[in-house]
């Protein structure tokens, strides 16, 4: 039997006030006013760590005697560097440092929990080197992560990607 007072998916409240968000001047969108000062700081500090990178890779270059033409490229190698990886064995690294921050566990302990689930402590070296993971690892993986084998996978291959 279907519930009288379901929430319908698209809704409209003319009381909800938004404010403008603009970008050097120009307009580019609306959003609530619990959210806009949050949104528009976090922004702001974007852009100041960006024109902070493009300095401190400026000193590096100019103290090196490299061309300064090549600034803006050495800064996509340390954003490419600094984010989070999505797929592979990076990202099977990360999730288990986070899990082990989440286990709060020290090095050595977490290697022994990790060695209870089959999981040696020179395969773990492996994983946090970037080394390939074999099938064989997967199930391990997916006991000490708290995940599915298929999650683990998933993670490890990355999501197929739609045509």
């Amino acid at each position: 039997m279907a519930k009288i007072n379901q929430p319908l998916p698209w809704e409209s409240n003319s009381d909800e006030p938004f404010l403008p968000i603009s970008y050097e001047g120009e307009v580019i969108g609306f959003c609530r006013s619990d959210y806009a000062s949050q949104i528009v700081e976090t922004l702001n500090d974007d852009d100041k760590l960006r024109k902070a990178l493009y300095l401190a890779c400026y000193d590096l270059v100019a103290r090196s005697g490299g061309s300064t033409s090549n600034i803006n490229e050495l800064m996509q190698q340390y954003i490419a560097k600094a984010t989070r990886p999505r797929r592979g064995t990076g990202a099977i690294a990360l999730l288990l440092k986070e899990r082990q921050a989440d286990l709060d566990l020290t090095d050595e302990e977490f290697a022994k929990f990790c060695d209870t689930f089959r999981l040696s402590r020179e395969e773990l070296r492996n994983i946090y080197a970037g080394a390939d993971i074999e099938n064989t690892q997967l199930s391990s993986l997916s006991r000490i992560l708290g995940m599915t084998v298929d999650e683990v996978i998933e993670v490890w291959r990355g999501k197929e990607q739609e045509t």
